[in-house]
């Protein structure tokens, strides 16, 4: 009896223990499926080394390799134009004149473009803003025609003209959107205290320049700021001084008189009568 006790006792411990282990085994898989579904599927992101101003860059600082750094920025937002490799950037070292100067004042982080750096060799002269094909030309300004002092190198602006055509004072917009490249001797694009110019340097093609040169020596030109994003072309306006004042042109008609003469012994005599159609 007491040996079919201890038979019965020994298997139902065996019996107690096996499901608590099937249980702790079921409960350890229900935890590991859950921290699966609950960790952040992490992507593998593929990276290009971009290089950056590694401290504040102002205009006209030649470029050096301690005012760049290296970052690696995800593929699909690498910036164009900017500069993945250090000899394209900084060249091979073997010219010590061999340098770039900076264009356009950067921050720390900032990715250093094309387009804000001289090319190898060239200084932050004007001649580095002109694109293929444009030239560079003066516009003698005052408080008045240059927008009282706020333009700045980068600005666009419309031209007007103001001259004398046929004995008659005429006002006309001649040429829209052009690029501002240079406040007297200035090209700093950064330059935000306004400043009463005597001359504006702009970038045009030689078609334009040459309408430029027939216009200020025939009249007066004066300068329309754009806004920052405004790229429209605005149609051809010409305002005269009877357009300004409202004045119509009044035509003068002369009143037909009809006559009859009559002779009074040698004397001839005309007298109005009334017209008949």
């Amino acid at each position: 009896m007491r040996m079919v006790f201890a038979l019965v006792l020994i298997m139902g411990v065996a019996i107690a223990g096996g499901a608590v282990y099937m249980a702790m085994e079921r409960f350890n898989q229900y935890e590991t499926a859950l921290a699966q579904k609950n960790t952040p599927t992490i992507q593998k992101i593929d990276l290009k080394t971009v290089y950056v101003a590694a401290n504040e860059l102002e205009y006209g600082k030649p470029l050096t390799e301690e005012d760049i750094k290296a970052v690696e920025f995800p593929l699909a937002a690498v910036p164009e134009n900017s500069f993945s490799e250090l000899e394209a950037l900084m060249g091979s070292g073997e010219d010590d004149g061999e340098f770039r100067t900076v264009l356009q004042a950067m921050v720390p982080g900032e990715a250093i473009l094309a387009s804000k750096v001289t090319r190898l060799g060239e200084d932050a002269g004007v001649s580095s803003r002109l694109k293929k094909g444009m030239r560079a030309f003066a516009i003698r300004v005052d408080v008045a025609s240059g927008v009282s002092g706020f333009l700045r190198p980068g600005d666009k602006v419309d031209v007007y003209w103001t001259g004398t055509t046929d004995k008659e004072t005429v006002t006309k917009l001649i040429l829209n959107g052009l690029e501002l490249i240079a406040i007297d001797q200035q090209a700093d694009a950064t330059r935000n205290r306004p400043t009463v110019a005597r001359t504006v340097t702009v970038a045009a093609n030689v078609k334009t320049i040459a309408a430029l040169v027939q216009a200020q020596s025939t009249g007066k030109l004066l300068l329309s700021l754009r806004g920052i994003d405004d790229e429209t072309t605005s149609e051809q306006i010409e305002i005269t001084k009877d357009d300004l004042l409202g004045r119509e042109e009044i035509k003068l008609v002369e009143k037909e008189v009809c006559t009859i003469k009559t002779r009074r012994g040698a004397e001839v005599i005309e007298i109005p009568i009334p017209c008949s159609n």
